[in-house]
């Protein structure tokens, strides 16, 4: 127990105090012998498996090539963070991109922190990691900010605090997980910027925000012109002034019943401000035109 609440403490003071941390880092104990204080282990690569709760699921391909040219050459500058399963048996926590590399630089083995974590510390770390060390585009960005706050429980303020931004940062990139499936992919695939998608958000019908996408791509439009052109878009229709209308003096309210009454249809009277109107007579047939005729010629 004692561990756990250490071991929150020292998140909310950021990676670096947890790499740091014994309390988290069982190569400050006696693994097998060869580990002392703030050892960093150098682990078989085919004895780490992957992390199951790994976040980044797109790695670009030339960028991990260019990583592997490095490793050949300089080897793994910074070590990758580990879990011990079992013995000799490991599971990534943090550092996916450089063990990619290095297994694509042919290299055997590769320096890592070992440390002690149950699944949500694990998924936390990996998590963590990767906002504050990877190049992760925005959706990634919004989707490891959903999985911590739902997976490990956290309020929007406690993540805050965990990823030292601030909560308003947090709740502009939840939102874009609002937007269609189109604009996420646009703003996965850097067809569309953080900006643009953060105007779209404000407007409200889908089709609308589609209709925008599609010349956000096709015009080449800047985030000034798609805010400009969601105002418009969000600005209330002006209605056509409507004329005032006088009340009907009392003495004729009732006329429009009587006349319906009388002639057998529907009658309707309007007045405008000027004391001119007029009485509307329905009919649904020639015959009830015809008595309604008659009845005017009396």
């Amino acid at each position: 127990m004692t561990n756990n609440k250490s071991t929150k403490r020292v998140l909310g003071r950021g990676l670096d105090a947890i790499l740091s941390s014994p309390d988290t880092d069982i190569t400050s104990k006696d693994i097998s012998g060869n580990y002392v204080a703030g050892a960093i282990a150098e682990l078989d690569i085919d004895k780490i498996e992957a992390n199951p709760f790994q976040p980044r699921s797109d790695f670009d391909e030339k960028m991990l090539n260019e990583l592997a040219e490095s490793i050949k050459i300089q080897g793994v500058i910074q070590p990758i963070t580990v879990r011990k399963m079992g013995r000799d048996q490991y599971q990534l926590i943090a550092g996916e991109r450089r063990l990619k590399a290095s297994k694509l630089a042919g290299v055997e083995k590769i320096p890592a922190f070992i440390r002690v974590a149950n699944d949500e510390q694990m998924l936390e770390l990996a998590l963590i990691e990767n906002i504050h060390r990877q190049d992760l585009n925005a959706i990634e960005v919004a989707i490891s900010y959903k999985r911590l706050m739902e997976e490990c429980k956290l309020t929007q303020e406690k993540l805050s605090e965990r990823v030292g931004k601030n909560r308003s940062t947090i709740t502009n990139f939840l939102r874009l997980l609002k937007l269609p499936p189109e604009i996420q992919i646009a703003l996965r695939d850097a067809s569309i910027s953080m900006g643009h998608a953060r105007a779209l958000i404000s407007v409200e019908e889908e089709g609308s925000q589609l209709r925008v996408l599609k010349k956000i791509i096709t015009e080449g439009l800047s985030v000034r012109q798609v805010e400009e052109m969601v105002r418009k878009l969000n600005a209330p229709q002006s209605e056509p002034p409507k004329k005032e209308e006088r009340q009907i003096p009392e003495q004729y309210k009732e006329l429009p019943a009587r006349l319906s009454e009388t002639l057998g249809t529907k009658v309707s009277m309007k007045r405008n401000n000027k004391g001119e109107g007029t009485i509307v007579i329905s009919f649904k047939s020639d015959n009830e035109l015809e008595k309604i005729v008659s009845f005017l010629k009396k």
